[in-house]
């Protein structure tokens, strides 16, 4: 037997001997060389009818010699002898061949029908079926078990979906209620410092509540934005100009630091599909967390002449299909039992952190279909890379790879 065709739906395999046409589109596409196939029965007794007929034809020489009674009924006996051998043989493959494959082909039926509750009896043969058989029996045992762990994966994740949820409910309608409040005061302290004196040592704790306002309002913001996410407006252009304007701004948050932000733009870059705003939004916030990477790296460090300082460099390539962004930086770096965590929603090591931005960032880097990749080593620094499609995928081709 040189061929064993096991069909998907159990009952396609015709159970006599001769030959059939494979009317499934889907196999004639798979199959380039036919579409016409023989069934095995047929090929495993052509070779024992083509040895019969050669020895009944060197029989029938041999008896020229003998006498027609004698020869008619040598050659009635012989002809008797190989159809009984022909039809053991086809009752021996039945029995040893067709009937075990008959039974897979109906377990496979019942697995393409979501049972996985199945094994087949011939796993105890000693031998090419029976290895078969418990090959099969394994399959279904592992896939058993993979399923079992999928399930219980999916009910904690539908629990945490929709712990999720009612906490972005319930911050999106604090946020609403205290933002209201939180300008009036804001307007409120604004022009308390105008009325001040300058000499008054007030304005210093005037300066503080307005930077205290100013994040109180950060931190409302992100929770809008984690809880009621906008989708991105998607267009082409210069990913190089938007990086340019958070490295821009990033800059500026550090004028009064010893820390340099260094950016090497690609001009060949092509122009990449990307909402400027939701990207620069990421970017800032990569930026703003290396700062404060290197800000606490100096306070660890003292506060001598070399506390604080630091370097991030942002740099602007490509990757196979991707246009990538790298931010790194040479602060303390993020501990390995962190690491894997730091992309999860309220999950922080900052003491006035919300655990929000990184969460966010991956959201939006990943509603652009692209990744983004974070290395660090504890003392030496940390380095994020957002990769973004040149092109959007169709939503059939991003259907496909979700």
């Amino acid at each position: 037997m040189d061929e064993l065709e096991i069909s998907e739906h159990a009952g396609i395999e015709p159970r006599g001997v001769g030959f059939t046409t494979n009317k499934s589109s889907q196999q004639a596409e798979d199959s380039p060389l036919s579409s016409v196939r023989f069934n095995w029965q047929l090929k495993a007794i052509l070779p024992v009818v083509f040895v019969l007929l050669v020895g009944m034809l060197l029989f029938l020489f041999a008896t020229v010699s003998f006498r027609n009674v004698e020869r008619h009924a040598i050659l009635m006996v012989a002809g008797a002898g190989a159809i009984v051998i022909c039809g053991v043989s086809i009752g021996a493959l039945a029995f040893f061949i067709q009937r075990p494959m008959v039974e897979l082909q109906e377990k496979m039926a019942l697995v393409s029908e979501g049972n996985l509750d199945v094994a087949v009896s011939f796993a105890r043969r000693n031998d090419e079926i029976g290895d078969l058989g418990r090959n099969f029996n394994y399959m279904m045992r592992q896939l058993r078990e993979s399923q079992e762990e999928i399930d219980v994966l999916h009910r904690t994740q539908m629990s945490r979906a929709e712990h999720l949820a009612t906490l972005g409910e319930l911050a999106a309608g604090l946020a609403h209620e205290i933002r209201n409040p939180l300008a009036g005061i804001a307007g409120v302290i604004e022009i308390i410092g105008r009325d001040l004196p300058s000499t008054s040592p007030a304005r210093a704790v005037v300066k503080d509540v307005r930077l205290e306002i100013v994040q109180i309002n950060r931190i409302l913001t992100d929770l809008l934005e984690t809880a009621r996410p906008h989708p991105p407006q998607i267009c082409r252009s210069n990913l190089n100009t938007t990086v340019e304007h958070a490295v821009m701004l990033a800059r500026q948050q550090v004028l009064s630091k010893p820390i340099k932000i260094e950016l090497q733009q690609a001009p060949d870059l092509p122009e990449v599909e990307h909402d400027s705003d939701q990207i620069h939004q990421v970017l800032l916030n990569l930026l703003l967390n290396a700062v404060q990477a290197m800000d606490n790296a100096g306070a660890d460090a003292g506060t001598g002449a070399d506390a604080g300082k630091g370097e991030v460099h942002v740099e602007i390539g490509s990757r196979d299909q991707y246009a990538s962004v790298t931010v790194s930086d040479s602060g303390k770096g993020i501990p390995p039992q962190h690491l894997a965590h730091i992309f999860r929603p309220f999950y922080t090591t900052k003491g006035n952190g919300t655990g929000l931005g990184l969460s966010l960032a991956r959201r939006i880097v990943e509603e652009h279909h692209g990744h983004i990749e974070v290395a660090s080593v504890v003392g030496k620094g940390s380095k994020f890379t957002v990769l973004l499609p040149f092109e959007m995928p169709t939503p059939e081709a991003a259907a496909a790879a979700s």
